[in-house]
């Protein structure tokens, strides 16, 4: 089947991977999977066994000194990776390679803008104990994790990380106005939401947002924002009054 013409250009997630079957996965479906189905990003898929050794097509081993579980093999993902080079560009900035692993820098909102700023990205989903060093040395790997927690591979953080970047990608979500007001957009979590009925079980819709009046609305979602994120997240709050050069007490 051809490919629509839009994928020529579009924003690419190439991952390299244990369980190609897994994808596109929650990416096939709702806004994203539209958007694919569109061509407005493409995803390809590079089945890490391929690359293995032997008979079999190892692609680990025991750790080096001994331990419980395995290791990735170098030579396996080292040509996988090489693999996933192929045609795109070198500078990390306009195509980064990442590796999701349990020690890596915790993602957030600024690498899903920093992304979809990129022509695309290289995500290589870790698997066992993790990679052997060498690789990460090797490729000079950027390191990232979804939590402070440990998962049984890199997938789910990788279309985690795909979902947060394409939503951001020129016409997914059809109204660009939408991704400016919601939770990290300038560092705060987002506002309280409400929709009709004007009141359900007692609890009515905050009077201003039913005022019709945009600027009391504003400073109301704003002030709102402010107080789910000093109440919720310390650390954001914190880095935003130092960001603006305030204090706690609003000064």
């Amino acid at each position: 089947m051809a490919e629509p013409p839009a994928w020529k250009d579009a924003w690419t997630a190439r991952v390299i991977t244990l369980l190609p079957e897994a994808f596109p996965g929650i990416l096939g479906l709702s806004l994203t999977g539209r958007a694919l189905s569109a061509g407005l990003w493409r995803l390809e898929t590079i089945a890490l066994r391929d690359f293995g050794v032997g008979r079999h097509r190892n692609v680990d081993d025991t750790p080096a000194g001994g331990g419980a579980g395995m290791v990735l093999r170098p030579d396996v993902v080292g040509r996988a990776l090489d693999a996933a080079a192929e045609g795109v560009p070198a500078d990390r900035s306009r195509w980064p390679v990442i590796y999701f692993t349990p020690r890596g820098r915790r993602m957030g909102q600024a690498d899903a803008i920093r992304l979809s700023r990129a022509q695309g990205a290289t995500l290589l989903c870790g698997r066992f104990e993790g990679l052997d060093e060498r690789v990460i040395e090797e490729y000079q790997l950027e390191e990232l994790s979804l939590g402070d927690f440990v998962m049984t591979g890199g997938e789910i953080a990788a279309m985690a990380l795909i979902d947060a970047t394409v939503r951001l990608l020129p016409g997914v979500l059809g109204n660009e106005s939408s991704t400016e007001e919601e939770s990290f957009s300038e560092g705060l979590l987002e506002h309280p939401q409400y929709t009709r009925p004007a009141e359900w079980r007692g609890r009515a819709i905050p009077e201003v947002l039913m005022s019709g009046h945009h600027g009391r609305i504003a400073q109301w979602r704003h002030e709102m924002a402010q107080q789910v994120t000093r109440a919720r997240r310390p650390d954001l709050w914190d880095a935003w009054l130092r960001r603006h050069g305030k204090t706690d007490d609003g000064k």
